[in-house]
């Protein structure tokens, strides 16, 4: 599978020059499956520019998987571009969580005075599949989801082909249990040896005296989870919108300290805008 991230910015787009390394766009990933499938992961910000470079490349079938409604995560669906197209197949995926429905979920951000387009304005043929089930297929590609630790609820996910296995949990605070969350050990055992993790961290350990039970992590009990789940690369994800290129440095160089000390030779990083990654 091959993996390209389009947003990773935390609650609200942000943009200036100290944000140039990892971007300035909200949750959004491309992941193409081994026969070249796509899916979307997310409606954040970084749709917009996912939908440019596949109205270039002449594709017209997606999938978009949402792990939950908040703002941030839907915000860019009224500029994918191809959903104003007759030639474009959607097929739209995940829990519809505190809304009836997905449909309902994202006709909201386009409805009067969100947005001048009405939601009746799209040409896209869509299809939904709003049930929370066990897992989805898309070719060989295996997705599990999982319960997410945040307020009014999310899925993370885990993507499974030929092998290599990819496990997404943004947006899941592992220092509080929210209501439908799961515990630290099932996170743990959800991600245990994955290729890699990228997961929410947000915070670092004096801001999340004052966040705490606000959704997101602090980013070294994500690097824990990633160390005790023997997984062998650790994205760090959901950068706060007011963490510059230089603080998100300043983080994954703390944890591949650690990482160092411990004696791991697990690989972290922090995902950017414009990042590719093959597993």
């Amino acid at each position: 599978m091959i993996l390209r991230c389009w947003g990773s910015r935390g609650s609200i787009p942000v943009s200036g020059k100290q944000y140039l390394h990892y971007g300035g766009n909200t949750t959004c990933l491309e992941i193409r499956t081994n026969d070249d499938r796509i899916l979307i992961v997310d409606a954040g910000s970084g749709i917009r520019e996912a939908g440019n470079s596949l109205i270039a490349a002449g594709r017209h079938e997606f999938t978009l998987l949402l792990t939950h409604a908040h703002w941030d995560h839907i915000m860019g669906f009224p500029f994918f571009k191809p959903i104003y197209s007759h030639k474009t197949n959607l097929n739209i995926w995940g829990c519809p969580f505190a809304q009836s429905s997905i449909k309902e979920m994202l006709s909201r951000v386009m409805a009067a005075p969100n947005f001048p387009v009405n939601f009746d304005a799209i040409h896209a043929n869509i299809s939904y599949q709003d049930m929370c089930v066990e897992s989805y297929t898309l070719g060989s590609m295996v997705i599990t989801p999982i319960a997410l630790s945040h307020p009014n609820q999310g899925s993370g996910y885990k993507f499974e082909e030929d092998g290599k296995c990819f496990v997404f949990l943004t947006d899941n605070e592992l220092g509080y249990k929210h209501e439908g969350g799961l515990d630290f050990q099932d996170y743990l055992e959800f991600s245990r040896g994955a290729d890699l993790l990228i997961h929410d961290a947000e915070y670092n350990e004096e801001e999340y005296k004052k966040t705490r039970s606000w959704g997101h992590s602090d980013y070294k009990d994500a690097l824990n989870l990633a160390l005790d789940a023997g997984v062998k690369s650790l994205g760090l994800f959901h950068h706060n919108q007011e963490r510059l290129d230089d603080g998100i440095d300043a983080i994954v160089n703390d944890c591949r300290e650690v990482i160092s000390r411990r004696g791991k030779k697990m690989e972290c990083f922090a995902a950017g805008q414009s990042m590719e990654f093959k597993l």
